[in-house]
């Protein structure tokens, strides 16, 4: 399924910036769409594309290196509005005829901006000191012609610069980060006061241009989709069903390894609450025929992957008239998993669900209405969809489901202890993050755990409980504060909150008798175990 960009629109050209996905989050917080692009795009492309403007972003390389990433400089030929952080002001002023140089002493963290009379791009931001997130060795040593050095801090002269005229602005801080205490200022004086764009990219429009989008792909072909039950697939279910009703049948694949009370919300939701053709495939005591004994957790992914799809197309070769394949793939998972529709070079970090192995003489078009949003995006829809808030905002889970948050082999045993520790950290977590949101009116406030589970470790431990002795398993509790889950922190609940968890983590899960909680953040470590 083709993406079909609004008339307006941000191009994003990724340099390896570690903070690439978070400007292109930026942009549409604001509600205008953006998009990200490889850096070495040619101007032609990227004309063809129409975008309203561009935004070259950091990078880690220094401009002069041998491999640095380049880009075609004929795109500041485009007469297209061009904003640049860090590395992208280092290769504007390169590409323009100004200077970059290597430092004796980089900048890494806060830094205090000084301002240097008017600017576009500053404007409504103090005269006077302003904290801003450094990150770089090189800086602009001297700006290119017709540009005005508009800032400054202690170790770097040239700290943003413009060229109004042409609509050229960069600054060596990232404005994009929350660090940066004016950054979301200087982000809407680009885009509504230099781009003149309207914030008019809504859910609301974005659901009735895909719905439009997939009717007229689809014609009255049939749609066949993998429910799994996760926010992703639930949303795509809820928005082509939307477009086609009955013409999409769901196929949900319990493999027995979901949360507990997962199975039954699934069942209510689609075919209770949505009225959809629901398929649920019990597939349990087939998969724990096939993890007998298995504790590696990449032979657990590729077993529980394999036999995914063997399920899927089992049914999906009974049903007559099927053209399409509709499934839950989203931005970060089309980039990280090599990046096959941004250019990119991601490296592949772990075996990747939506990568389909077509049997033998079976094919289906593929339906990706969601591969150009963000998670908080998707959840955004899902509620203007109608979905109800325990799905929407449903933790995050892995397609292999509780076998990779067993360490170890998979037995009955260990997934009744683990289903049992985990709705009591759910529920709990819950609970504290409700009461937070009725506290601050957000859902994502500065102490809000951002993603909680339970993980139990392949090891038993000593223990007393009444006047016993006792020899049982621990659960470890992981929770994190995060934004993307590309870095996360531990996050720091209240000791009356993990005391309750752990009181009730012991006294009412039947094989327990110790709780940990890991304080580690990513990185060094993942948010998963494995």
């Amino acid at each position: 399924m083709q993406n079909a960009r609004p008339k307006q629109f941000v191009a994003v050209l990724d340099f390896g910036a570690q903070y690439g996905q978070l400007i292109a989050r930026r942009v549409r917080d604001m509600h205008v769409y953006s998009e990200i692009v490889p850096c070495d795009i040619s101007a032609a492309d990227l004309a063809a594309m129409s975008p309203s403007a561009i935004i070259l972003s950091g990078g880690p390389a220094s401009v002069y290196a041998q491999d640095a990433p380049d880009m075609d400089g004929a795109i500041f030929d485009l007469d297209i509005p061009i904003l640049g952080f860090c590395y992208g002001e280092q290769i504007m002023a390169v590409k323009l005829g100004g200077e970059v140089a290597h430092t004796d002493k980089g900048e890494y963290g806060p830094s205090m901006l000084t301002r240097l009379g008017s600017s576009v791009l500053l404007d409504g931001t103090p005269n006077g000191g302003q904290t801003v997130w450094m990150s770089h060795r090189d800086s602009v040593s001297k700006a290119p012609e017709g540009f005005m050095v508009t800032a400054r801090t202690e170790n770097c002269p040239v700290a943003a610069m413009e060229c109004p005229r042409k609509r050229f602005f960069a600054t060596q801080f990232h404005p994009e980060v929350r660090h940066t205490e004016h950054g979301h200022r200087m982000l809407k004086n680009f885009l509504f006061d230099v781009c003149h764009l309207e914030p008019s990219w809504t859910m609301e429009g974005i659901i009735e241009e895909k719905v439009s989008a997939i009717r007229t792909e689809v014609g009255d072909h049939k749609v066949i989709l993998a429910l799994s039950g996760g926010v992703d697939s639930a949303v795509t279910a809820a928005l082509v069903h939307r477009a086609i009703g009955d013409q999409l049948t769901c196929v949900f694949i319990n493999h027995g390894m979901l949360r507990k009370g997962e199975p039954e919300l699934v069942e209510s939701v689609f075919r209770e609450q949505f009225k959809m053709p629901l398929v649920h495939v019990h597939a349990e005591q087939r998969y724990a025929k096939l993890l007998d004994g298995v504790s590696d957790p990449e032979k657990k992914r590729r077993i529980i992957g394999t036999q995914f799809w063997k399920e899927f197309f089992a049914v999906a070769q009974k049903l007559d008239g099927v053209s399409y394949l509709a499934q839950g793939t989203i931005y970060p998972d089309i980039i990280e998993s090599g990046a096959r529709k941004t250019g990119g070079k991601a490296a592949k970090i772990k075996s990747h669900h939506n990568l389909i192995p077509f049997p033998v003489g079976v094919h289906f078009d593929l339906i990706e209405p969601l591969d150009h949003f963000f998670k908080d995006e998707v959840r955004e829809l899902g509620v203007a969809l109608g979905l109800p808030d325990k799905m929407v905002y449903r933790q995050p889970f892995p397609g292999p489901g509780l076998a990779i948050r067993i360490i170890g082999s998979v037995t009955p045993e260990k997934l009744t202890i683990l289903k049992d520790a985990d709705a009591i950290v759910r529920e709990e977590l819950d609970a504290y993050n409700q009461a937070l949101f009725e506290k601050t009116g957000e859902r994502n406030s500065e102490h809000t755990c951002w993603q909680y589970f339970a993980v139990l470790p392949d090891i038993r431990s000593v223990g007393v409980m009444g006047d016993e002795r006792t020899y049982q398993r621990p659960i470890i509790v992981r929770a994190v504060e995060s934004s993307d889950a590309m870095t996360a922190d531990w996050a720091k609940l209240p000791y009356e909150v993990l005391a309750r968890l752990s009181a009730r983590i012991v006294d009412e899960v039947e094989g327990v008798n110790r709780v940990v909680y890991d304080v580690t953040s990513k990185p060094p470590a993942t948010i998963e175990w494995e």
